[in-house]
C-alpha cells in the first residue's frame, strides 16, 4: 500500500497502519480521540492524524498531565462511580463559568466523553492521540486525586524526566 503524506485512508488502511482491526479505528474516530470526515458514509482519515497515534511527540507539559491522568484512571477503575460522580460536578461547576468558546467546546467533548461509559474515559484519561492530549488540558478531574497522591506522581514525574533527560 504506498499513501502519501496529505492523502486520506479508509478506516481499513488506518487500522493496517495501527496494526489494529477496521472495528478499533473506528470506535476511536466515534471517542473523538481520532480525527476523521466524512465521504459520503465513509470515514476518511488523515494520514498524519493516524501516524499521530503511532508516534505522538508530547511536551513536558503534556507528559506531565498524562502521568496525573493515568493515576486518576488508576482511581477510576477503583471507584468508578465515586470518580465519574466528582468529575460531573466538576463538569456543572465549570460550564457556569464558560458558557461560550473554547473552553465550553472542551467541556462539551468531556460530557460527550463521559456519556459514552468508563471505557471511553479512559481512553480519554490514557492515549497520546492529539485530541486526548487537547481533552487532558482541559480536564475535570480537579480533586481526584487527593493532594499526597498527586504530588507523588508529580516528583516521580520530575525523577523521571530528569533521568531521562539527563545530558
Amino acid at each position: 500500500m504506498t499513501v502519501r503524506t496529505g492523502e486520506l485512508l479508509t478506516t481499513g488502511e488506518a487500522a493496517v497502519l495501527l496494526g489494529s482491526s477496521r472495528q478499533h479505528v473506528v470506535d476511536l474516530c466515534k471517542r473523538g480521540l481520532l480525527p476523521y470526515v466524512k465521504a459520503g458514509t465513509h470515514r476518511r482519515l488523515r494520514r498524519a492524524d493516524v501516524e499521530a497515534v503511532l508516534r505522538p511527540e508530547l511536551t513536558r507539559d503534556q507528559l506531565k498531565a498524562l502521568w496525573l491522568h493515568r493515576a486518576v484512571a488508576g482511581r477510576l477503575v477503583t471507584d468508578p462511580d465515586g470518580v465519574l460522580s466528582k468529575v460531573r460536578a466538576n463538569l456543572d461547576r465549570l460550564r457556569q463559568v464558560h458558557r461560550d468558546g473554547m473552553a465550553a467546546m472542551w467541556l462539551d467533548r468531556w460530557q460527550a466523553t463521559l456519556d459514552d461509559g468508563v471505557e471511553a474515559v479512559l481512553d480519554a484519561l490514557t492515549s497520546r492521540v492529539p485530541h486526548a492530549v487537547e481533552l487532558r488540558q482541559n480536564s475535570p478531574f480537579a480533586g481526584v486525586l487527593p493532594e499526597t497522591e498527586r504530588r507523588a506522581v508529580l516528583a516521580a514525574f520530575v525523577a523521571r524526566w530528569r533521568e531521562e533527560h539527563a545530558a
